[in-house]
């Protein structure tokens, strides 16, 4: 018996293929040998299909294991070998997440004549194993680093219509993905961490929509779409503000799992985007859910958005001359209550009533003796700098180097200037930082948490902090080379869905991924050929590559992947 393939075309033009089970026997009346048809298998493009024939090929190798058949025809001589281990956990991940069937079924009624969930999947894998451009991914590590199943046929034109593809059904997917993980995972999504960061352009000019609202539509492909501009100059998180950016927003659970993602225009300020944020969250239906935030997204604004339907928050509060914080809270006297070593908590009530407003004072005593310390030796390099001065300052006219000084981020606000116009080390902002060094503040709208939880809450908020290090620096989700918004968008999207393959092996692993990676390197696809055929054969994984899988509770690479 072998597997045959039969081809029609249609009028059109194009080909329609089928698969055949079929074998050869001899027809003692026409004394010859002939071919019949077993069985119809059905279209070799149809999903359906090919998974069940995957179910027959595992079966069947169940009681006929390959290995024995190579051990039956010695002869074989190597060819060439490629790594294997770390596409092959994050191909298992990739299943085992529910992320290839939910992207097949929605691509199921579009009918392309390419494996949609093939490309995406190998540009996740490449943004996690050796992050590059499309083009390279394509024409360099597909080719010649890697051997990942199904992707032999693609071309670059598919994995930029994946892209598109993935764009135009973004929400969708992310939400199947999010509660498949969930409930896979039991994932804790009481806590929502949310924060923003900048991802900035190799280009001049920003980007320009049509009317006053500024916005740009995405290609057909891509669900047509309606975006504003994306690349504007703003604030700048990574000290590029010369450049036109974007704003990413990404929301993760406790451990670092992402949730969801954003792309904004790059002149976004960061709490205007807690109200979309919030509204697309709330479409998830996800019950209990507290949302975290830092400094930089507190507004009297956004804490009302937060609020609004018995929502509920944490957030760091500001420290600001003359506001609440900074009156009223950190002056406020009391005992704190020990959590850990690092970490003091006192609580703050402010007003009476249902309008009454929780703080709670973190002090970490570890962070204001090292705050000290730094103070310190700062104001010794500017007491050196203010003695080098000499008289050169008058109430008119003050040296370049003053001005330095004064605009610098490091030393201006320690130095203030006396009637007379000369520049003095100004002691009362020293007292004010000895104040809160070490400190930060947190509040809150949850009755339900204790100040132990509020402040343990908020300081998971690093797991977002992690996650962007993970993005521009693991998975180098910049540079940017696409121009078109669903493109950019849609990178963002991969980078994010890599990220998640990665987060659930730490997790798993409770080791860094680079670190997994670096140890499931050591297993290899080797291709051998032979008198009778072709053979790719996984080698033995070491002991360090055996216990990453152990962690992750997937089995060993199969011994031969694949016999012809």
């Amino acid at each position: 018996m072998y597997l045959r393939t039969t081809s029609q075309k249609r009028k059109d033009g194009s080909k329609l293929t089928h698969l055949q089970i079929a074998e050869s026997y001899w027809n003692a009346e026409k004394k010859r040998s002939e071919n019949r048809i077993v069985y119809n298998c059905g279209r070799a493009d149809d999903p359906e299909v090919i998974e069940r024939m995957r179910q027959l090929a595992k079966s069947i190798l169940r009681r006929c294991p390959p290995d024995e058949i190579v051990t039956d025809h010695p002869g074989w001589r190597v060819v060439d070998a490629w790594q294997y281990g770390p596409t092959y956990v994050l191909e298992v991940l990739w299943e085992r997440l529910g992320i290839r069937r939910i992207i097949e079924k929605k691509a199921r009624s579009r009918r392309f004549k390419f494996a949609v969930e093939r490309a995406l999947f190998a540009m996740v894998a490449n943004r996690a194993c050796a992050p590059s451009s499309k083009l390279y991914c394509w024409e360099e590590w597909l080719e010649r680093d890697v051997r990942i199943e199904g992707t032999e046929g693609l071309e670059l034109q598919h994995l930029y219509r994946a892209m598109d593809f993935l764009e135009a059904n973004k929400e969708e997917i992310e939400r199947e993905i999010f509660f498949h993980v969930c409930d896979l995972l039991n994932a804790d999504v009481d806590l929502v961490f949310y924060d923003t960061t900048s991802l900035h352009f190799e280009v001049d000019e920003e980007d320009r929509g049509l009317g006053d609202d500024d916005l740009v539509r995405g290609s057909e492909a891509a669900g047509k779409k309606k975006y504003k501009a994306p690349r504007k100059r703003g604030h700048s998180k990574n000290g590029r503000g010369d450049a036109p950016q974007i704003v990413v927003g990404l929301a993760v659970t406790r451990d670092g799992i992402p949730i969801r993602h954003w792309v904004f225009s790059g002149n976004t300020v960061d709490v205007t985007t807690v109200k979309q944020v919030k509204q697309d969250l709330r479409g998830w239906k996800l019950g209990r859910c507290v949302f975290v935030g830092d400094a930089g997204m507190v507004s009297a604004a956004n804490l009302r958005q937060l609020a609004r339907g018995g929502g509920k928050y944490i957030v760091c509060m500001p420290v600001q001359p003359g506001n609440e914080v900074s009156t009223q809270v950190l002056t406020r006297p009391g005992r704190y209550q020990t959590v850990a070593d690092n970490l003091r908590v006192k609580e703050v009530t402010v007003g009476d009533g249902e309008r009454r407003r929780r703080y709670v004072v973190c002090h970490n005593p570890e962070e204001e003796k090292r705050q000290n310390q730094h103070r310190a030796e700062l104001i010794q390099k500017l007491e050196a700098e203010l003695a080098s001065l000499g008289d050169c300052c008058t109430k008119t006219a003050h040296s370049k180097r003053v001005c330095a000084l004064r605009s610098s981020k490091r030393f201006g606000r320690y130095v203030r200037f006396t009637k007379a116009g000369k520049p003095t080390i100004n002691r009362a902002a020293i007292r004010e930082a000895e104040r809160h060094a070490g400190k930060f503040v947190v509040h809150s709208n949850d009755d339900t948490l204790s100040a132990e939880d509020m402040a343990l809450g908020y300081k998971q908020l690093m797991r977002v902090e992690q996650a962007w290090r993970m993005l521009k620096s693991g998975l180098k989700m910049r540079p940017v080379f696409h121009w078109a918004p669903h493109r950019i968008h849609a990178h963002v999207s991969i980078a994010v869905l890599s990220l998640l393959l990665e987060r659930v092996s730490e997790v798993a692993c409770e080791d860094t991924w680079r670190n997994v990676r670096d140890d499931l390197e050591q297993v290899k696809l080797v291709q051998l050929i032979g008198p009778d055929g072709e053979l790719w054969q996984t080698t033995e994984p070491a002991a360090r590559a055996r216990s990453r899988l152990k962690s992750l509770k997937i089995d060993n690479p199969p011994l031969v992947v694949n016999l012809r």
